[in-house]
């Protein structure tokens, strides 16, 4: 099962290393205690949109940019998901995937993620 606090605690938790910044750093700027801030990091709390409010500004980042992050990890984990529990496309039906290039922009940092894999099998793991 999907936990959408916990995708959503992932970005947030990514967006904050990005920028170098600790846990203690940001819930003093966002004003919310740092044993809550790392619940919410973890998936263990479910944020209110007035404390991901909150959070963004004290991460410099519109919470439209966090939502379109959670939102893209959401499709990953759904076709993941969705592909663990169906069988297998016999192997002519398969599309040949040879590259796929993925890129996110959020704020002025860029990251690129490419799959290289041959057309047999793909497994995609979310770090």
């Amino acid at each position: 099962m999907i936990l959408l606090r916990r995708l959503l605690g992932d970005v947030l938790r990514r967006q904050r290393q990005r920028q170098g910044r600790t846990l203690r750093e940001v819930s003093s700027s966002a004003r919310v205690s740092l044993g809550y801030l790392s619940e919410v990091e973890r998936g263990q709390k479910e944020a209110s949109s007035e404390l991901l409010s909150a959070i963004c500004d004290a991460l410099d980042v519109r919470m439209s940019e966090l939502m379109r992050e959670v939102s893209d990890e959401l499709s990953l984990a759904e076709l993941a998901e969705s592909a663990a529990a169906s069988e297998p496309v016999p192997a002519p039906v398969r599309p040949m995937l040879n590259s796929v290039s993925v890129t996110s922009v959020a704020g002025v940092s860029t990251e690129r993620v490419t799959i290289k894999a041959p057309a047999e099998a793909v497994d995609v793991v979310a770090a």
